[in-house]
């Protein structure tokens, strides 16, 4: 038997096909409590059934466990796949009964393999990384909004403080908030500040912003503005606290995480990096091949000819692990300057003719095909002497290797 399993919040559709393709009965609602899980493996049997399903958010995450541990095979799809497939038969009309019929055919017609969970350790890096990039948003969102405040109340301050986000920002603006503020507070008190528990503000700075203060054309100085600021402050400091005890967990996880703790091994990619490869793939050697690990990232090249119109240079699609791909970014701008077998191969690409960013997109994939290196034959990553990494292939011993 194949089914299709439609997923929503609170109700989900299951449609079943026998072995020859036909419907067996109508689609089926299911409830997401546990008369309504009782009644889906009912409908299913105890026979293992090839299940599709859809990875809609966070929703299907219940179900999977309940009927992987009945013993079926569930393959976890791609929306884009899914919806790619059903539009091959011009349907339309659309309904969450339709849907699961178009999943059920497609787990007849393709027999797509089972999905696999990544292991404990990879899951809870998962949920920690997402935790961290929720909390690292709101921190920056509380920048911007400081930002604002600043700009309305003492402009100038950013002149002497460059950055916002900094323990010696919010330590003086929690205690300052406006130009107002410092205008009648003495250098001398300002000074004694203390914003990270050992240093001190000191007079020069003191004295800089408390004189700048006095001639700041900032107008807006009133309770609203200051309570704003000194909230903002407060909750910056303590999302910077649990933004340093989240990094912590993750890289006392990726310790006991093998491939995790390998991949560090490669000069630019951090504890934080690896955790984000691991989290979004649970581990790298899974892939077929290196290429369709890059792929699987998105950074290979989407050339686009249709007729007389024939693409100057293949740019990278929107397909792809966008999040992934986004927080390699740095990581390979700081790779192209500490790993000298990539510096080297970025700047023979630069002196090819090759633009700036089409070199470092090139770089982010050979990067990656290091990470599915040191992933695949799980050892360290090295390089000789003249810079040059150690292929795996070639190593006559079982040293360390690279790509």
């Amino acid at each position: 038997m194949f089914a299709g399993i439609d997923i929503a919040s609170e109700r989900h559709v299951l449609a079943r096909l026998d072995d020859a393709g036909a419907a067996i009965g109508k689609p089926i609602t299911i409830s997401e409590d546990r008369a309504g899980y009782d009644a889906l493996l009912a409908a299913l049997g105890r026979a293992p059934v090839l299940i599709v399903m859809e990875a809609t958010g966070h929703y299907w995450k219940n179900l999977f466990v309940v009927l992987t541990t009945a013993g079926h095979d569930v393959a976890l799809l791609n929306p884009l796949i899914a919806r790619r497939f059903q539009e091959t038969n011009l349907a339309r009309t659309k309904t969450d009964a339709l849907d699961a019929t178009g999943l059920a055919r497609l787990a007849f017609e393709k027999r797509p393999a089972p999905t696999h969970l990544h292991d404990e350790i990879a899951e809870t890096l998962r949920e920690l990384v997402r935790h961290r990039d929720r909390l690292r948003q709101d921190f920056d969102d509380r920048v911007r909004q400081l930002h604002r405040l600043v700009d309305l109340g003492f402009p100038e301050f950013t002149r002497y403080v460059r950055s916002l986000d900094s323990m010696l920002a919010t330590c003086l603006l929690a205690e300052y908030p406006t130009a107002h503020a410092f205008a009648r507070a003495t250098p001398r008190r300002v000074a004694r500040l203390r914003y990270d528990g050992r240093h001190f503000v000191g007079p020069d700075l003191a004295h800089s912003l408390v004189e700048a203060a006095k001639h700041s054309v900032g107008q807006h100085h009133g309770p609203a503005y200051k309570l704003q600021a000194r909230h903002i402050c407060q909750d910056l400091d303590t999302w910077r606290k649990r933004l340093a005890e989240i990094e912590h967990d993750i890289e006392n996880l990726l310790n006991t995480h093998v491939t995790g703790k390998l991949i560090t091994s490669i000069d630019g990619i951090g504890p934080q990096t690896a955790a984000r490869i691991i989290a979004a793939t649970g581990d790298p050697a899974h892939f077929k091949s290196a290429g369709a690990f890059a792929a699987f990232v998105g950074v290979v090249p989407a050339l686009r000819q249709s007729g007389k119109q024939k693409g100057a240079r293949a740019g990278i699609g929107h397909l792809g692990h966008a999040r992934l791909r986004r927080a390699l970014w740095m990581p390979v701008l700081s790779a192209v300057r500490l790993n000298p077998w990539l510096r080297a191969f970025y700047l023979r690409l630069r002196a090819a003719g090759k633009p700036p960013k089409l070199a470092l997109i090139a770089a982010m994939r050979k990067l990656l095909h290091a990470v599915y290196s040191v992933a695949k034959h799980r050892r360290p990553f090295v390089t000789t002497e003249q810079g040059r990494a150690v292929e795996p292939q070639k190593s006559a011993t079982a040293r360390p290797c690279g790509i």
